[in-house]
């Protein structure tokens, strides 16, 4: 039986996407909850899950009062810390989990919106996920006004860059965030729209940031489909554990 990693969908315009095609690949489904429709999000993972994955979203990490389901994801990450079971949570989800974890979480001074350069920690050159790109300058599809502005003693930085510290960061073994968006292509980049308070921060048009990311499309994908390959190897492991 291949096993099953839960992906919470907390907007319509973010699913799974390309993350979704490359873990299946290597033997990993998914079965999306879509959060934002009103379907349930479990407080902690069932058993039958070997992993979760968490979306972005346009909302804050702790806008409860209009979005209740973010109460639960976030019980749901203290779960998967707790038991160190495989997590990734993706932009709106990595900000999830820092504030799980109590992290904090606030508005950035400058949005992040196209393609951004950070380095990636030569410390994480034992990690499992990131350790085939330690020391080195990589690139990923930004969309982001809030960022983790601090993190917990026990949370290891995985990358970062100066307009956004905490690029990436795992808890544990098997649970990471980024700040970034992997699961994109630039069709689903290019749909999403602009709020003006997120553009007059911009040294570029957003129409410069969707052509950005459709010319690094490619590299996009060279950099991260082989991190979230092996972190389905984890999903792998902790299925036969369980078994």
């Amino acid at each position: 039986m291949r096993p099953l990693v839960l992906v919470i969908q907390n907007e319509i315009d973010d699913p799974v996407a390309l993350v979704g095609e490359w873990i299946s690949e290597v033997g990993v489904d998914v079965e999306v909850i879509h959060a934002y429709r009103g379907e349930t999000v479990p407080a902690s993972l069932p058993a039958k899950y070997s992993g979760s994955i968490a979306m972005g979203g346009y909302m804050g990490a702790n806008d409860d009062i209009e979005f209740p389901w973010l109460i639960d994801a976030r019980s749901l990450m203290k779960d998967v810390v707790a038991n160190d079971i495989p997590f990734f949570g993706i932009c709106l989800g990595g900000q999830l989990l820092a504030a799980a974890i109590d992290g904090k979480v606030g508005p950035t001074p400058v949005p992040e919106i196209g393609v951004a350069s950070f380095r990636v920690t030569a410390d994480a050159a034992t990690d499992s996920v990131f350790g085939h790109l330690a020391g080195k300058d990589v690139i990923a599809a930004e969309w982001h006004k809030d960022y983790i502005s601090d993190l917990p003693d026990d949370a290891v930085v995985l990358a970062g860059n100066d307009v956004c510290p905490v690029q990436a960061f795992r808890m544990g073994e098997n649970v990471y965030g980024v700040q970034f968006h992997p699961e994109v292509d630039s069709e689903i980049f290019s749909s999403w729209a602009a709020t003006d308070d997120e553009l007059t921060k911009l040294d570029h048009t957003i129409e410069q940031a969707c052509q950005q990311v459709a010319a690094a499309e490619a590299e996009l994908i060279k950099t991260w489909k082989p991190a979230f390959q092996a972190w389905a190897q984890l999903v792998k492991d902790q299925q036969a554990k369980a078994l």
